[in-house]
């Protein structure tokens, strides 16, 4: 009976084990936003001379919990003049935009699980990088969206502030990107974590690893770059009408698009799950490469006060696309020559 079991189902055996995949990243990474906001709160707190979260539970470990069961029964207000279909998209696009971007990012070795050799990724295309940049650029289209939808003068602002911000800096984005590229011919990235099993690329592009990292924390809308939702001056940019869960949607993307910055850029300038001879798994180097850098967008936000909106889309085409097409440009005469 087994027998006849397995047999009908071994040509389905990829689709089976796709969508068991699939359903644990997007899992993991649902699961990781409440893990990431303790986190924050607790070090933003060390950084500023305070305690941070410490009464709902050891170590203030319950504040997640409990911000989201309030979020979750929180009336959910929509006024009058909004479109109510746009008002209702715009979230979702966030979140599904940015669960999506993670589908290609390997995140360790191919693992054998009963003879069926494994890969810890959902998908593994060749053109990884491209299907990374792709669907993370439609995440604008719900912030555009919930500011247009709100029918609020504020959140129009905020969201026309990030289309702008996000369209600017994602060219630096992909200049940096397009260096590696060039070294490793492939914008498969299993291929540029391989091309790196001796050294980082960051020995040999560190430039282009500044630059990456630089847009990659205006691209997640984080500090010093958070522009679209700058409270001082827009009460809070796009979001502004939302409440309850649709207004954690946004955070939720947020903090996704936080680990998928940085799982790209340990992927691209830091091996990988390469751990050049520190005797520990691939996965657990690669995990530990994400987390110092979650850790730094973090410090940043703690650091640096916001700058102000003519000085950021000055400093994305002044500097950074500048500075990059230089890079590029050296880099493409190294490989020729």
């Amino acid at each position: 009976m087994l027998d006849d079991v397995i047999d009908f189902l071994e040509p389905y055996t990829y689709l089976i084990i796709g969508s068991v995949k699939a359903l644990i990243i997007a899992g993991a990474l649902l699961g990781i936003v409440p893990a990431l906001v303790w986190l924050e709160r607790r070090l933003m707190g060390r950084f500023q001379v305070r305690l941070g979260p410490n009464r709902v539970g050891p170590f203030g470990l319950g504040q997640p919990i409990s911000d989201s069961i309030k979020l979750l029964f929180k009336e959910s207000i929509i006024q009058s003049s909004a479109d109510k279909f746009l008002f209702h998209l715009a979230p979702a696009i966030v979140v599904f935009t940015a669960i999506v971007a993670f589908a290609v990012i390997p995140f360790g070795e191919p693992i054998t699980v009963f003879g069926q050799e494994i890969g810890l990724w959902a998908a593994n295309v060749d053109i990884g990088l491209l299907f990374v940049f792709a669907i993370s650029g439609m995440g604008v289209y719900g912030m555009v969206l919930a500011g247009i939808s709100s029918n609020n003068k504020y959140s129009l602002m905020g969201g026309l502030r990030s289309s702008a911000q996000m369209i600017s800096y994602e060219l630096t984005l992909g200049l940096a990107a397009l260096s590696i590229i060039v070294l490793t011919g492939s914008l498969n990235l299993i291929d540029m974590v391989n091309s790196q099993n001796s050294y980082p690329n960051i020995l040999i592009q560190p430039l282009a690893f500044l630059l990456f990292f630089i847009a990659g924390v205006a691209e997640t809308n984080r500090a010093p770059f958070d522009l679209p939702e700058a409270e001082q001056e827009l009460v809070a940019g796009f979001h502004t009408e939302y409440t309850g869960m649709k207004f954690a949607m946004f955070f939720m993307g947020e903090y996704i698009n936080m680990v998928t910055m940085s799982a790209l850029v340990t992927l691209l300038f830091l091996g990988g799950w390469n751990a050049y001879g520190i005797p520990v798994w691939p996965i657990i180097a690669f995990s530990g490469k994400v987390f110092f850098l979650l850790f730094v967008f973090i410090w940043l936000r703690s650091t640096f006060p916001r700058i102000r909106y003519d000085r950021l889309m000055t400093f994305g085409w002044k500097v950074l696309v500048p500075l990059s097409l230089l890079n590029l440009l050296i880099t493409s005469v190294f490989v020729v020559l």
